[in-house]
Parts: C-alpha cells; sequence; structure tokens
C-alpha cells in the first residue's frame, strides 16, 4: 500500500471552520425567526454541503422555507467565511514535510469549486496544490469518487498510491470508491467510531502523523 499523493479534505481536516458557520447558520435562522442551534450542533450539520446543512438546521416545520434560508445562508457566509476559521494547529507543519518529501498536495471539498479555490488562496497560499477540486457541475459532491478520480488522472497516479485524510463519512466512502485508502482525522467534526462505520480503517489525532503513515508505506513498497 505505497503513498505517494495525498488528498485533504477542506472544513473540518484543515480548516477549523465550525464558529464561521454556525454564526452564517445561526444568523440565518434568527434572521428567518427560527429558533438557533449550539455551536456543537453544526458538527453533525455539516460536511454534505451548504444546502443540506440548511435543511438539518431548519426545523421539522420549517422545510418550506429552505430556499429562502438557503440564500439567506449564502449571504451570510460570504461575510463570516473568514472572520474566526483558521487551520488546525500542526496543519502547516504537515504541510511543510509533505511537500518538503515531494508529496502531491491535493484538496477535494464539498464547498463550491468557486469559493474552495477562494479558501485555499487565502488560507494556504504558500504550498504547491497539485490540484484543488470543490463542487460543480463537472464534479459532484462526496462521496461520490469522480472529483477523487480527476485527481489521480490529472496527477498520473494511480488511486491505490493516495492516502485520503478526511473527516466524515463522506471522505471515507469518497475514499473507498475511488480505490484510494481512507485516512480519518479524528480531530475534525465526526466521532472516530462513525468514520469506522463508513469504512475507515487508519486514523489520526495530530496532523503531523500523516509523515509517519507516508514513511510507513514509502517504506513498505521498497521492502
Amino acid at each position: 500500500m505505497p503513498a505517494r499523493a495525498v488528498i485533504f479534505d477542506l472544513d473540518g481536516t484543515l480548516l477549523d471552520t465550525l464558529e464561521d458557520l454556525a454564526d452564517a447558520g445561526n444568523n440565518t435562522l434568527a434572521a428567518l425567526g427560527y429558533p438557533i442551534h449550539p455551536v456543537d450542533s453544526y458538527r453533525q450539520f455539516v460536511g454534505d454541503g451548504v444546502a443540506t446543512l440548511v435543511r438539518r438546521a431548519l426545523p421539522d416545520g420549517a422545510q418550506h422555507d429552505f430556499d429562502r434560508a438557503l440564500a439567506r445562508m449564502r449571504e451570510e457566509y460570504a461575510v463570516h467565511w473568514k472572520v474566526k476559521t483558521k487551520p488546525y494547529e500542526g496543519i502547516t507543519e504537515m504541510l511543510d514535510g509533505l511537500a518538503a518529501k515531494g508529496i502531491p498536495l491535493c484538496v477535494l471539498s464539498n464547498k463550491p469549486d468557486t469559493f474552495c479555490q477562494l479558501t485555499m488562496e487565502h488560507f494556504f497560499p504558500g504550498w504547491p496544490w497539485a490540484a484543488v477540486v470543490g463542487e460543480s457541475e463537472k464534479y459532484p459532491r462526496k462521496p461520490d469518487p469522480a472529483g477523487a478520480k480527476a485527481i489521480s488522472e490529472k496527477l498520473g497516479i494511480a488511486p491505490g498510491d493516495f492516502l485520503f485524510l478526511g473527516d466524515s463519512p463522506m471522505d471515507m466512502l469518497c475514499a473507498l470508491g475511488a480505490g484510494m485508502t481512507p485516512v480519518g482525522a479524528t480531530w475534525g467534526f465526526r466521532e472516530k467510531a462513525t468514520l469506522e462505520a463508513a469504512g475507515g480503517k487508519i486514523f489520526i489525532d495530530r496532523p503531523q502523523e500523516l509523515l509517519q503513515i507516508i514513511q510507513y508505506h514509502s517504506h513498505k513498497k521498497t521492502l
């Protein structure tokens, strides 16, 4: 199981976006006259795109207001996306270590592609990203493996040579669907047990541990 490249999820894996998402979501709910949620509740709302987040945040009896809520959520998040968001501790050091080893770095996110590109340019301008892919008409949301497969084809690296680091069941399922090795980030938005249930088999508690996994698999390939 060699590891020659890495795909990262974005929210909950590279970036702690929870508070900004919660602020945008709660501002949306309050503006429409609905109850707001504790910030921690948004851990269960995120991961499947903004539309699903809005559906989960709305009360059961308010789904008729979905279109209005989605439009307002997009307006709110356009203002809040970089207020409290920051890379998780250890992420920059991990990226430096991988880049120093010549490991291609890629991102596959369920954020809309244009916003995914903007986010990466703002928070991670200093690294040589081989591919950054968000949701679009061409690449649907994870767990659909189309985006992961497209990255594999672009880099000319076989899917089996990728590690896919993410914090949600969608990441684990996407990796498996693409023929990649899923690695669960336990510092993110979901519990380890949830990732295990989705097929995750390798888990790390700190970003720097990914370097050890890369070294292990690279060494294993040469044996």
